[in-house]
């Protein structure tokens, strides 16, 4: 409450002082300021380093604590969406799936607690679970540019607290050239299944018109990537077992999967402007992204363990169960969004003014599971646990004993979610007489945020009396796994049990009882209405800048979501509601010290917000009393948000010619983080019914957290070298992040826990080598272990395992015109690994092997 009141007393004075001065001439606005991420109008790039410099003049202009990445820099490295771009930042990692970035992590802080946005205006999460933005659903082709916001100014959401991520799309004004044109063409190569991606993109645009008044930028991408992953399937329960005099450490199973799938993306920007004068900008911009994944998931699976034969330490037999399983799987995602507004001079004032709409949908049409599987004692398994991946290997494969795998069950789930947002924002800028082209601004917001769930999912089960088995269905695909330490057995044909079950009606009874839970908890609908007006100034007194200010914001939460009990139908409709509102204000200063040319300081003090997850708000009411205990499930629109308190401070040194070389220290005390608590021998009436003595399982607020850590950056060019030498760079970031949760989780933890997602050591390196046309360049991306589910004990916690990759870029620049290029990624073979406990204790380990891309790119 103290560091509170000294933000805004401070923000207060600083508007104070602001406001008093008078109105002069027009002020020279910053051209990287945070929230625009625009180029000052002065700097002169030229060739490969082009991209660079603008990012290092972009952090240098800014007002508060920024990193930049530009086109030209994603064009250096083989990054395939705009996560994998910004992986390589100060602090910067991502969590991935399938090889692949998705969800951008920020100094640590969860994925839900940053905010992306789109030329500045807030984008929709597709996502069903969280707030997260997919930023694998964007090409990396599409954007010109993206500003991460490290320390937020008045003028941005406060849903930042981990900070922002704004991706900027190409204008016809961005580019000297009057007219442009640019195209890629890329094909390669995956090493795990030997098959070829591709990709081709192409963007137009100019300026036309009298006095070139109007422009149009048209970028088109698209890309397909047939994948494949082997995942090694642990246990997360590894246990002490005694038996023959022995006692031994054993996981309770094991599986292969493999995982195939097509990655379709299909990308279009189409960026309008008219700039009738100088007093006047007006613009119209549209975005459509889509992702399309098919994928079939093949599995055999070892479980159900019994008669345990240690002959040895680590080694022994078991009776056990298999199941040959396989999962067809299609989603369709697309983002869709349409922005127009304005730029306006008033004498000395500016006036912004934008609006969008935007919509993003996640939707699985399919999503079908068959399990067919032995009895539970039918195989006899060999198993060896002295290394990891581990071995069960079963003394009869599936192969040799098809029709002792009968069907078990088969389920088919169908998945949407939607987001929907209606945005609007007016911003004012009036000049001050105080230092040097300094400014007051104000400026108000409105969000209309509509989110739902809807989930349609159904099991089926095996006909008394009839039969199905495995050699109805089965075929023999790639028997290698993992280099051949494993053999994968036969497999389920997909379409053939579909036939299967199309020629014998009756063959499946369908579970309502199982199928309930999956089919309504999931659903909800929350919509929210978030009003914000904020005041802050920026003052330029000499080598000082300060930005001091302070933002407020109403929100208002409806929320519906089931009740659901043994007798709730399949097609229950909405039957339970929440609402809450509150009111924050988020006093904050940045300031700047530039202590000589070229030497900065910073510091800030901040505040933001995060908002709890949409499912979590959502007030459903699950009771299972087929659990013993009876176990109630409940979500929670009482949540209290997010509230954080961040203090960051930085030495900065911009290199002559070009670099930098810069340290920093941020700190982040938050208030209210969300867990998920079981309260147990919990009481009282649920879904209707009076309950005593039952498991009570809901997210909840905890006391607090704090996280902290160091950045350190270096850039530089080796100009000074003779010759052929100076064509040599290096580039290196570190970040080391500690940090905490404190407070009591009902059921599990109390004192001090880990924060989800938050590795202690991020970094990247890169040596390269650009001259006489030729550009090479190696890039390795390294983050510790992080927490990805959290357990009553430090020994039942999840860890994502420690990631580190290599990738390599190589071009030639034939004429300014034409570039070949080649890349390489993944040459470190860096598999997707999850523990438990401790590393030994493995929860899965999945590979995607390396892979090449070459290519062409035309530039006019």
């Amino acid at each position: 409450m103290k560091t509170f009141t000294l933000l805004a007393g401070a923000s207060a004075l600083g508007l104070l002082v602001a406001g008093s001065a008078s109105a002069q001439a027009g002020p020279t606005v910053a051209g990287a300021g945070a929230g625009d991420g625009g180029t000052p109008a002065d700097i002169v790039v030229v060739g490969t380093a082009q991209g660079e410099r603008k990012a290092i003049e972009a952090k240098r202009q800014a007002d508060n604590v920024v990193e930049a990445l530009y086109a030209n820099d994603v064009g250096k490295l083989p990054d395939q969406n705009v996560a994998e771009a910004v992986r390589r930042l100060p602090g910067v990692s991502v969590a991935n799936d399938q090889g692949e970035g998705r969800y951008v992590i920020i100094r640590g802080v969860n994925p839900n607690l940053v905010n992306v946005v789109l030329n500045g205006l807030t984008m929709p999460a597709p996502e069903p679970d969280g707030r997260q933005v997919k930023l694998d659903d964007l090409p990396s082709a599409l954007i010109n540019s993206v500003i991460v916001t490290k320390s937020l100014t008045p003028d941005q959401d406060a849903n930042a607290i981990g900070g922002e991520v704004n991706i900027r799309t190409l204008t016809a004004f961005d580019r000297k050239a009057s007219s442009f044109a640019d195209a890629r063409l890329q094909y390669g190569a995956y090493h795990l299944n030997g098959k070829h991606p591709y990709e081709a993109d192409v963007q137009v645009g100019g300026r036309f018109g009298p006095e070139q008044q109007f422009g149009a930028v048209l970028s088109v991408n698209y890309s397909q990537r047939p994948i494949e992953s082997e995942n090694f399937q642990g246990s997360t329960n590894w246990r002490s077992v005694t038996a023959a005099g022995r006692t031994v450490t054993l996981p309770d199973q094991a599986g292969l999967r493999d995982y195939n799938l097509v990655r379709t993306r299909e990308g279009v920007v189409l960026n309008l402007d008219w700039h009738p004068s100088e007093a006047a900008q007006l613009f119209l911009r549209g975005t459509l992204s889509r992702f399309d994944d098919n994928e079939t998931r093949d599995q055999f699976i070892i479980d159900n363990q019994s008669a345990i034969t240690p002959t040895g330490d680590v080694a022994g037999t078991f009776r056990g169960r298999g199941s040959v399983r396989v999962r067809r799987r299609e989603e369709a995602d697309n983002t869709g969004s349409v922005q127009g507004g304005g730029h306006f001079r008033f004498g000395g004032a500016i006036l912004d003014l934008a609006g969008a709409w935007t919509r993003a949908q996640k939707r699985d049409p399919l999503r079908s599971e068959y399990n067919f599987r032995t009895g539970g004692s039918a195989l006899t398994v060999n198993y060896d646990v002295s290394d990891t991946p581990y071995n069960f290997i079963p003394t009869i494969q599936p192969n040799a004993n098809q029709i002792g795998y009968s069907l078990n069950s088969v389920n088919y789930d169908y998945r949407n979610a939607v987001e929907t947002l209606w945005q609007g924002r007016a911003d004012l800028t009036l000049p001050v007489a105080l230092g040097q082209d300094s400014t007051i601004k104000v400026g108000v917001k409105y969000l209309d945020r509509s989110k739902t769930n809807a989930r349609d999912y159904l099991t089926y089960g095996l006909t008394s009396g009839r039969s199905f088995t495995l050699a109805n269905v089965s075929y023999l695909g790639d028997s290698g796994f993992y280099d051949g330490r494993y053999v994968f057995p036969v497999r389920v044909d997909y379409g053939r049990a579909q036939a299967f079950l199309a020629a014998n009606p009756g063959t499946i009874t369908a579970n309502i009882a199982s199928s309930r839970a999956n089919s309504l908890a999931n659903d909800y609908d929350v919509a929210e209405q978030i009003t914000a007006g904020y005041a802050m100034a920026t003052l330029r007194l000499g080598a000082l800048t300060l930005t001091p200010g302070v933002r407020v914001e109403h929100t208002q939460d409806r929320t519906r979501a089931k009740l659901i009990t043994a007798t709730s139908a399949l097609n229950e409709d909405y039957n339970s509601f929440g609402a809450k509102s509150y009111t924050n204000w988020f006093p904050g200063v940045n300031a700047k010290w530039e202590i000589r040319d070229g030497l900065i300081v910073r510091a800030a003090a901040t505040t933001a917000i995060g908002r709890p997850n949409y499912p979590d708000l959502a007030p459903y009411v699950q009771v299972d009393q087929t659990a013993s205990p009876t176990t109630v499930t409940l979500g929670n629109p009482g949540l209290k948000p997010y509230k954080a308190v961040n203090l960051d401070a930085a030495l900065e040194y911009y290199l002559p010619g070009q670099g930098i070389v810069s340290l920093g220290y941020f700190y982040k005390h938050i208030d209210n983080p969300i867990y998920t608590g079981t309260t147990v021998n919990a009481s009282g009436t649920f879904g209707g019914q009076a309950l005593t003595g039952i498991n009570l399982v809901q997210p909840i607020n905890v006391d607090q957290a704090m996280l902290q850590g160091i950045e350190a950056n270096l850039q530089v060019r080796f100009t000074f070298l003779p010759g052929v030498l100076d064509g040599f760079g290096v580039s290196a970031n570190y970040a080391h992040i500690t940090g905490h949760g404190q407070g009591t989780i009902p059921g599990g933890r109390s004192g001090d826990f880990p924060l989800f997602l938050q590795s202690r050591d991020v970094g990247t390196a890169q040596l390269f080598y650009e001259k006489y046309g030729i550009a090479v360049r190696a890039a390795y991306s390294y983050r510790s272990k992080y927490l990805d589910t959290i357990g009553a004990t430090a020994a039942t916690d999840q860890y994502t395992d420690n990631n580190g990759q290599l990738d390599l870029n190589l071009s030639y620049e034939v004429t300014p015109q034409l570039t070949f290029f080649g890349q390489a990624l993944n040459l470190t073979d860096a598999p997707w690994r999850r523990f438990i406990g401790t590393k030994p204790q493995l929860v899965e380990r999945e590979r995607y092997g390396y892979s090449f891309r070459w290519g062409v790119q035309l530039h006019f």
